[in-house]
This record gives structure tokens, C-alpha cells and sequence, in this order.
């Protein structure tokens, strides 16, 4: 684990390293002494082993029926807000009050209705839900439906919100809880209540279920089979996405690193890293032709380097957070110094991958290791106090039985984490695709960002057991807790210029969570605020239509402004991002261009492997 943060001779790196043991390891080095005891390796010194091993058996047979939902964590909550509710008399009879005006202002909606169809509305849906947006819910009696549905979903917010002395987290999972069991029950759901459901019955006589039948279907035994979804056979990575022309240029058993063939006959000194997050697979950074981040670096005269993770299996259970430092960013930058020596990096890094990175460059600078010429984190968390609605599955309890899962299996996979992420935005990944598909028989068509979304990873449970508990549920990085070979790596002493994006409807790194990087950082910063969400804001490339973005520097010596404030002082400008951050990666590099680097360097021990996109990202 004490590996030395300067560079090692490229020679001495093997071609691959063995797989990590599954005897239980030690605790890490890199862990902060708070976070020692918290380590998902049990303490066998107190024979206490075996015991520790049936909570987590026990734990893990629940989790199968559960769908990783902790039991106890959600009866913690009713139970909190329950005992709170019933000693608080005033909040029981507001609760009356409000419940006697909603239904009198529903009465009186229904009496104007029926007489006017034209009558306003007396509440309007939240922004971002379309489920009422067709004109067919303005029409007596849906539109009833529609307001009686919409001042429910009111009430139950106050029910569950602002209740003397409940925890706000208590709050945020009482209400994420309610908000499932009522957009269960959305009458846009149902057949019978639903306008747009029943002119398609009408017009087609009865076939849309038809479809929607044979669609459900499909689907389920595409699920009990562990097939891909349909369409995505039009995707393959080599072949229709991920077809930037390059060769892997070094392999170990964590990641391959692919060096993209030049497009220029000149190009800057400085290349770029991509670090992509090993939650998913590297290839949201060269989609198609049209779309592909990579692409379009290369063709602005960058030399690209991008790290494609290996889609672990159980054997790698102990493969640690700090593992994928040194053999992930480490490794790729010994291999950069060989191939381009003396060049200093531009270091890129998206999602987990751009807070893997953050790390990295603290832990290297308090080492004096100068490789990184600059940092670019994409939708990359720093600090985790507001993770966004990801917090409803963090804390002790639900931790602990997310341990188990991993320690029986060894990992989480992607299907475990998909079911969370599509209960945060149920209306858009859940409820709205039921309708079409299987009420209106209507198929979405796959595209590329759909088909890479279907092209699942796995995590190592001891790795993502770090993870959450020193980032999410510790804040270690943030508060200079996080220890890397005995010293704490800290986001201050980072010296090289920051160029940040976050995203509008970012569920899972919330843009206001990726802002705090101003609070923590004594450097230069670049940040971008850009339309879409935690993906797709980032695959915006230059034409894509509806796009826009907001940028502000702001020099180590500017005062700081909140994120409101910089919103309200900021522009928007039409288009894509990607042009600006090329524009500042050329800015802070060397002001004559090159000839391209080689592509690998066989004489210091980097030849090249194979073709890209390489054999890693191949694994299911």
C-alpha cells in the first residue's frame, strides 16, 4: 500500500499484475486513523469472526427480497418521525387544517369544471414532471384527477416535512418513501384514468396493450435471462461506439490504458488523461463518431490517453480504493512519462474517476510530484456534506447491510445500483417508460447513451465499502482526514488551475456538491455549469440542439460568491462546452506544438497491445 508517489522506473511494471488475493486484507494505509475501525475487513483479534460473519449472512439473505433496501434504516425513519408526529399536537392539527382547505379547494375546482372547461387550475405540477403535459389532462374529468393527485402529493409534503425535531435526513427518506407509494398510485398510471392511454385503446382498437403486453414480455425474460436489452446489439463497442482510432499501450489486472492515434500533424506537448469512473464503462468518452469527447480533443490537436477499468469479479473483493490509485492513475501516468517523457498532464477525470483524481493530485503534491499540469474534474464530488438525494441510502445502517451484500458476492453490481438510481427519478425511469412501452406499446428507440447505460460494471466490495464510508459518510477528503502513505492529502495543496463541470439535474453529483470545490481549493478555477444531466451534460457535443452553458473564472485571490450568486452573475451561452475547455487546455499548455508522440514506447516497456477500445472493456 506504501508505494511511492514518485514515478518508478516504467521498466520495473509488469505487463500484468496478479489479481488480488481474497484472503481478508488488512486495513489500508491510506485510511485515516478515524477511519480504521471502519474498515469492511473484521477484527479477528477478538475471535469475533464468526459472529461478525452471521450478522452479515443474515443481512445478505434479507438484502435478495429487500432490493438492498435496509429494513432497519427505513424503520429507524417511520419510527423517528412517528414518535415525533405523535408529540406534536400543533403539527397533527395544521395537518387537519390543510386537509380541510385542499379538499375545499378541490370542490370548488370540480364545481367550476364542470360547468367551464377552460377553468384555471388551482395547484400546478412540480417542475420536471410531465406526467399532466398532454392537453388531454386539461379535459374534465382527468383534469380532476390530475388536481385531486397533485394536492394529495402536497399534503403528504407537509406531512413529512417540517415535523419538530425529526432529522433531516429522517425527513428526506419519510418523504422519499411516501413519494413512491404515491407515484405508484399517479392516475396517470392506470388505464382507466389516463386520456392518452385510452384514444390510443380507441384508435387502435385494443392493440396498444397488445404490444405493451408482448413488450412486458420481452422484457422479463430478457431480465430472468440475463440477456441485453433489446437493441443494444446495434452498439458495439469497435464497431459502432468507442471507434476512435488508437492501441492499448499498457495493461495491469486494474486497467488498460488506450493511446488514441493523432489527427493532426501537430499537437500540444501536454497531453490529456481521461480517468473515467469504474462504475461504468469508459466509453461515454467516445460514443459515437459524432459524440465522442475523445474525437473531438484528438481532432483539436490533443494527445489522448484514457484509462479503461476492468470490470471486476469476485476474486477482486479486496481490490482497495487506494489500489486503484496506484496501479489506476499512477500506473497511467508512469506509462505517459515513458511514451512522452518530461511532459506534464493534463489530468481529466469524470465522476468517481474525477474525485479518484482529486485525490491523487493532493496526495501528489504534497509529495512534490509536478506530473499534473492541470486538473479537470467532470460532475466530480470533493466534498460530500450534500450528496444530493444519494443520501437517502447513506448512513450507518444502510451501509452496514450494503456491506453485506458486497461481502457475500464480493462486489455490487450494476443492477443493485440501478434499482436505487431509478427509484430517485421514478417518474422518468420508471413510470413514464411503463406507459409507453407497455400501456401504449410504443418502444423508446435505443440510442448510444441507452446502450452504454445498459452496459453494466461491477464494483469490489472492499473498494466501494471505503468509498461510502470515508467520502460519503465520513467526509475524510473534505475535512483533511484522508490519509495516502501516511500523510493527509489535501485539495489546498494543489497548485495547478481547476477546470470543473457540473450539470443542471444532476441526480448524482448535484451541481451545488460539485461547486464547493471553490471552498477548497487555493488555486485558479474554471467552473462550467451546463444543461442536461449527470451524463448526458456531459456528452454535449458541439450541434447537439437545446444545449447551453455557464462559465466564470475565478483567480486563487477572488473573493468567493455562493452558487446562487455566481448563477445570477453568470450568462448562459448557447452551445456546447467542449470548445471552451479545449480552448483552456491549449491556454495552460506550451505555446509550440509537437510532432504526435509515438504510440507506445516498446524500449521503456510500453509496447503497443492491441487495437483500441482493448479487451477490458469487452468483459461482462
Amino acid at each position: 500500500m506504501n508505494a511511492p508517489l514518485a514515478p518508478s522506473a516504467p521498466a520495473s511494471l509488469p505487463a500484468t499484475i496478479p489479481p488480488a488475493s481474497s484472503k481478508p486484507a488488512a486495513p489500508a494505509a491510506h485510511r485515516a486513523p478515524v477511519s480504521v475501525a471502519a474498515a469492511p475487513v473484521e477484527d479477528v483479534s477478538l475471535g469475533l469472526e464468526g459472529f461478525r460473519a452471521y450478522d452479515r449472512m443474515v443481512q445478505a439473505f434479507v438484502a435478495r427480497f429487500t432490493g438492498g433496501l435496509s429494513p432497519a434504516a427505513l424503520e429507524l425513519a417511520w419510527t423517528d418521525w412517528g414518535i415525533h408526529m405523535a408529540s406534536a399536537p400543533g403539527k397533527r392539527a395544521e395537518l387537519i387544517l390543510k386537509a380541510w382547505r385542499k379538499a375545499a379547494r378541490l370542490a370548488g375546482y370540480a364545481a367550476r369544471a364542470s360547468l367551464d372547461a377552460n377553468a384555471p387550475p388551482v395547484i400546478a405540477p412540480l417542475p420536471g414532471d410531465e406526467r399532466f403535459s398532454s392537453p388531454a389532462w386539461q379535459k374534465w374529468p382527468y383534469s380532476l384527477y390530475a388536481q385531486n393527485f397533485l394536492l394529495t402529493q402536497q399534503w403528504w409534503h407537509n406531512v413529512t416535512h417540517e415535523v419538530p425535531g425529526t432529522s433531516r435526513h429522517t425527513q428526506d427518506v419519510t418523504s422519499f418513501l411516501v413519494r413512491q407509494m404515491l407515484d405508484m398510485a399517479s392516475p396517470s398510471n392506470l388505464p382507466l384514468t389516463n386520456p392518452d392511454v385510452l384514444a390510443a385503446a380507441h384508435a387502435e382498437g385494443g392493440a396498444n396493450f397488445m404490444r405493451g403486453w408482448q413488450n412486458w414480455m420481452d422484457d422479463t425474460v430478457a431480465a430472468m435471462s440475463g440477456a441485453p436489452a433489446k437493441g443494444t446489439e446495434n452498439f458495439r463497442p469497435g464497431v459502432e461506439v468507442a471507434v476512435t482510432p488508437g492501441q492499448v499501450v499498457f495493461r495491469n489486472h486494474l486497467m488498460e490504458l488506450i493511446q488514441y492515434a493523432p489527427a493532426t500533424p501537430d499537437v500540444y506537448a501536454e497531453p490529456v488523461l481521461l480517468v473515467p469512473a469504474w462504475i461504468m464503462k469508459y466509453y461515454i468518452l467516445d460514443l459515437s463518431p459524432h459524440n465522442s469527447l475523445v474525437k473531438d480533443l484528438v481532432s483539436r490537436g490533443h494527445t489522448v490517453f484514457c484509462v479503461s477499468w476492468r470490470n471486476v469479479t469476485a476474486e477482486d473483493r479486496n481490490l482497495s480504493f487506494d489500489d486503484y490509485r496506484r496501479q489506476g492513475v499512477l500506473a497511467a501516468l508512469d506509462a505517459i512519462n515513458a511514451i512522452m517523457p518530461g511532459a506534464r498532464v493534463h489530468g481529466t477525470g469524470y465522476c468517481l474517476g474525477g474525485t479518484l483524481l482529486a485525490i491523487t493530485a493532493a496526495a501528489m503534491a504534497r509529495a512534490g510530484d509536478e506530473r499534473l499540469a492541470s486538473l479537470s474534474l467532470f460532475a466530480a464530488q470533493t466534498d460530500f456534506t450534500e450528496p444530493g438525494e444519494l443520501q437517502l441510502f447513506i448512513d450507518d445502517s444502510q451501509l452496514f447491510f450494503l456491506e453485506s451484500m458486497m461481502w457475500d458476492q464480493g462486489y455490487l453490481s450494476a443492477e443493485q445500483m440501478a434499482g436505487a438510481f431509478q427509484m430517485l427519478r421514478s417518474n422518468d425511469l420508471v413510470w413514464s417508460r411503463m406507459i409507453q412501452e407497455y400501456l401504449l406499446g410504443a418502444r423508446s428507440p435505443m440510442i448510444d447513451l441507452m446502450a452504454w447505460n445498459a452496459d453494466t460494471t461491477r464494483m469490489p466490495y472492499r473498494m466501494h465499502s471505503e468509498y461510502l464510508r470515508d467520502l460519503f459518510l465520513d467526509n475524510a477528503f473534505a475535512s483533511g482526514h484522508y490519509v495516502v502513505d501516511g500523510h493527509p492529502a489535501a485539495l489546498p495543496n494543489v497548485r495547478q488551475p481547476i477546470f470543473a463541470v457540473g450539470t443542471e439535474r444532476d441526480h448524482v453529483a448535484p451541481w451545488h456538491s460539485v461547486y464547493k470545490l471553490h471552498y477548497l481549493s487555493d488555486t485558479d478555477v474554471t467552473f462550467v455549469l451546463t444543461s442536461g444531466g449527470h451524463n448526458a451534460g456531459i456528452v454535449s457535443e458541439p450541434g447537439h440542439p437545446h444545449r447551453h452553458f455557464r462559465l466564470r473564472h475565478k483567480a486563487a485571490a477572488d473573493a468567493y460568491i455562493s452558487p446562487d450568486e455566481w448563477v445570477a452573475a453568470t450568462q448562459p451561452q448557447q452551445g456546447s462546452w467542449w470548445p471552451e475547455w479545449s480552448a483552456w487546455l491549449a491556454a495552460r499548455s506550451s505555446p509550440m506544438r509537437v510532432a504526435p508522440p509515438p504510440m507506445g514506447n516498446g524500449p521503456a516497456g510500453y509496447p503497443p497491445l492491441g487495437p483500441a477500445p482493448g479487451t477490458y472493456v469487452m468483459q461482462r
